[in-house]
Formats: C-alpha cells, structure tokens, sequence
C-alpha cells in the first residue's frame, strides 16, 4: 500500500492541492474532505481488494457453460468500492459524485490499483466509459447509460481492436448499417468482431455498456478507408428502454477467452456483434446508438483511451 506521509508530501507539498479548493468547483472541499477521501479509499483497498490478489491470479476467470466464473471477492470488493462512492468519485454532484478534482480521485484509485490493479480494472474502464459518454454524448445517452454507469449499476467496456487488425484501426472490419433513429439517437445494427476485450462479459453488473468503434458503409457497400471512416458506437449487452428499463439481449456473443499474463483476474474477451445468436426486435445484429458525428469515431474515442493509458500507467507504477 501507499505510504501515508509520502502521498501527503506529494500532494500538499509539491503539488498543492489545497489550491484546488479556491476554484468554484472544488469550493466545498478541503484537506480535511480530500484526507477524508484518501483515508476511506485506502481502508477499503485493505479490506476488499488486497486480501484476493492472488486469489485472483491463481484463479482466473473461466467460461463455464457459456458463462463466465469469478472468484466471488472480485464482485464483493466492487460492490463495495461502489458503495463507497467511488465509482462517481470525480463526477458532478448532479450524477451522484463527490466532485473530487482529478488528483485526489487518480490518489484514491492509486490505493486500488496498490492492492489489487486486477479488480480495480473493472472499475477504470467503467469509469473511462461513463467519462467519454459525459463529454461527447447526447443528454439522453447520458441519461440511459453514462449515469447507471457512475452508479455501478452497469459496467463498461473499451472495444477497439480485431483478430485481423490489431492495433491498426484503419483496418477494422466491424461495419455499423443504419437502422433509424430511436430515443437515444442516430440507430444502427452493428456486425463484426472484437478481440482483447477487457470486461467484456461477466456478472458483475446489470448490464455491459460496450463502446465500438465501426465504419458506416457507404451508398456502394464498400467501407470507407482509413482512420477517418470510424465512428464511434454505444452497444449495450442488454437493450436498454426510455425508461431506463432492460429489455432484450442484444446480439452480442461472448466467442472465447483470452489469458493475459498480467491482470489475470480481469476476464478479457473476444466477442461477436451481429452473430446472430439472439435477434433484438426480430433481426440480426447488435443494435447500437452513435456517438458523435459519423467519421468522429476515434477522436472521440481518445478521450477514453487516454484515461486508460493513465490508469494503466498509474496501476504500473503501484505495482512497481
């Protein structure tokens, strides 16, 4: 775990971050709120996330009846950490956060990551998601997918890459066929495959919030070449109502397992969209809602990555 006094120095010390407290925002905080914070997220790492960490790399997760099996304390300790507000940490009041400013939110995550960066994976990307919606969503998208995310009623996903592909994004296949409009935006029955995704099926939550990116075809069929043909996709494991209900499974297919050596207790998928196996509304394909304008895909798309490239660089150095 961290060591109090260093993260103490660091933060008052070098960074002074009680200076953040003369801006509007953080007007309601100070040392005490941010210590407060601090103290709770570091006991909750200690009780919930330490103790299973080698559980969890000993034990990774395994499909099982088209299933995919936890170790129990990986949920219990997420339960927890969501009901210590943590999930909303930096988020606006208005969405259930503390509204606490990045660096103490990254210092609170920081005790997760010291004690278990595998559980805490979970968590950070569900985080990125909810962050990237909040951004450059509609309100309605918001509404139905970003605020049950900051909640921790459901989860979230990054999905980038492809078997073919790799990290060379202009070479995705995943194409996204417009189907109307809906209540949530432009609409789309996406069809195409994902590799290297972590989070992407589990019983953690209620629901999965996959973020996709895909190219539209044009008039011809042919998809667009290059990065500037990707736009960006929300596509729910469960169908979500304007009313905010679950309704139907979408047609997203967990096909396999990947085993990583590192952050073994987080379960990394390839997964089909447009697999036909379930049929939302009586047709194939993954439904899915636009992010954004059509070509804007992967900008957008970095604001999420680039919060996990913090995340995972802040998890590498606890473990260093």
């Amino acid at each position: 775990m961290i060591e109090r006094r260093l993260l103490s120095f660091l933060l008052y010390d070098w960074l002074d971050a009680g200076a953040l407290t003369r801006r509007a925002r953080y007007a309601e905080h100070s040392r005490e709120t941010f210590d407060a914070a601090l103290e709770a997220a570091a006991q909750l790492a200690a009780r919930e996330f330490a103790p299973h960490n080698r559980a969890a790399d000993l034990n990774e997760p395994r499909l099982i009846d088209e299933r995919v099996h936890l170790i129990p304390e990986i949920k219990r300790a997420l339960d927890a950490f969501i009901a210590g507000g943590f999930m909303a940490a930096a988020a606006d009041a208005e969405f259930g956060g503390m509204q606490l400013p990045a660096l103490i939110e990254k210092a609170c995550f920081a005790q997760f990551d010291a004690a278990n960066v595998a559980t805490a994976a979970y968590a950070m990307l569900t985080i990125g998601n909810a962050n990237l919606l909040l951004a450059h969503a509609t309100r309605a998208q918001i509404d139905a997918f970003a605020r049950p995310q900051l909640a921790g009623r459901y989860f979230g996903t990054m999905c980038l890459s492809e078997p073919q592909a790799g990290s060379s994004l202009s070479d995705i296949r995943t194409r996204a066929v417009s189907d109307g409009d809906s209540p949530f935006g432009p609409r789309y029955r996406v069809f195409g495959t994902k590799m290297w995704i972590s989070g992407g099926e589990h019983e953690l939550a209620a629901d999965i919030v996959h973020l996709v990116l895909a190219k539209v075809p044009g008039s011809d069929g042919t998809l667009p070449p290059g990065v500037k043909g990707i736009s960006l996709f929300i596509v729910p494991r469960v169908l979500v109502q304007p009313d905010g209900t679950l309704g139907e499974r979408n047609d997203v297919v967990l096909a396999g397992l990947n085993h990583k050596m590192g952050y073994r207790g987080t379960v990394n998928t390839l997964l089909n969209f447009g697999e036909r196996r379930f049929k939302p509304e009586g047709r194939a394909g993954a439904i899915g809602y636009r992010v954004g304008a059509e070509g804007q895909g992967l900008a957008l798309m970095f604001h999420m990555m680039n919060e996990a490239r913090i995340g995972v660089g802040l998890g590498a150095t606890m473990l260093g």
